[in-house]
């Protein structure tokens, strides 16, 4: 059985916001939101959860730290122990100082690059992968709420005649 959709097309972000919680005040989900730039407040408004992009950011970091210390460790007391100005230092506790700098940047790398993959692959961005946006005008100066027939009780005439009173520029209807 195919989903019927129905996509509300914007031309300003506030109208799009007020409209979403027109409608969600009258118990209508919102199944997703598409925009050239974020919308302030939007996601309360739909009921997205809060993002888990930091607990990544945190796996990353520490993934960082490990291969910092490790690589260093390796490097500087294992493989190639060098003596400088006279003063050889072979253990590690005697160098941990010295390899601060280099593990907090590591980390930083690590966690951002991390995450910037993650958030690529996570919402399929890639340049390698096909895009899900159904209104390719979104991404210049729309703003598009997606409703989905199968997540709302009330019927797409119903939903639509609704967001008709919120200042939508058009209204698109799809099959899935």
């Amino acid at each position: 059985m195919s989903d019927k959709i129905l996509y509300a097309v914007f031309g300003d972000d506030e109208v799009a916001l007020n409209a979403a919680k027109k409608v969600t005040s009258e118990g209508v989900h919102v199944s997703d939101v598409f925009s050239p730039f974020p919308i302030h407040g939007i996601d309360p408004v739909i009921g997205l959860k809060r993002t888990r992009i930091a607990i990544a950011a945190f796996i990353y970091g520490t993934l960082g730290t490990i291969l910092a210390l490790s690589g260093m460790y390796y490097f500087m007391i294992y493989d190639w122990p060098q003596d400088f100005g006279g003063k050889p230092n072979f253990t590690f506790v005697d160098n941990v100082t010295s390899f601060v700098p280099i593990t907090f940047e590591f980390s930083v790398l690590l966690a951002a690059h991390g995450m910037a993959v993650t958030f690529l692959f996570r919402n399929w961005t890639l340049p390698f992968m096909k895009a899900h946006n159904p209104i390719p005008e979104s991404t210049d100066d729309k703003f598009v709420l997606e409703f989905r027939a199968s997540e709302n009780e009330k019927s797409l005439e119903e939903i639509k005649a609704m967001v008709e009173a919120g200042g939508v520029e058009r209204i698109i209807e799809k099959e899935a």
